[in-house]
């Protein structure tokens, strides 16, 4: 028997999201009318980690740099999914471990890809 949900019981979410973005307005409000006003030279410049900037933001970057930060990502989230089989490797029984072996599979096959294209060698430029 499934429960019907009536639009009062969904007050205490909606009060609490109002209380919520009250807060974040209330805050930067505040902040803003009653902190300092000082500004100078030093103080607008931009700021990266303690390093002067130097040259352009808009100096092109290697499409090699993003093709290393996207497999990177990929392969990683992909071998996330490694841990909840581990964990249930003796309940998922035969079905689990062919099915991992599948998804290792795809999974070399793509990484074997990647090598015969050349993505992950680096030349010296």
């Amino acid at each position: 028997m499934m429960k019907e949900y009536l639009p009062s019981d969904f007050l205490p979410i909606l009060v609490q999201l109002i209380a919520a973005v009250g807060f974040i307005v209330f805050t930067m409000i505040v902040t803003h009318s009653i902190g300092p006003k000082r500004h100078s030279v030093k103080k607008d410049d931009p700021f990266e980690c303690g390093i002067e900037s130097k040259g352009d933001a808009r100096t092109p970057i290697s499409i090699k740099y993003f093709l290393i930060a996207i497999l990177f990502v990929l392969f990683d989230v992909e071998i996330i999914f490694m841990y909840p089989w581990a964990v249930n490797f003796m309940k998922l029984g035969w079905f689990g471990f062919v099915e991992m072996v599948l998804f290792l599979g795809l999974l070399m096959t793509g990484f074997y890809y990647i090598i015969k294209k050349g993505v992950l060698t680096w030349e010296k430029e």
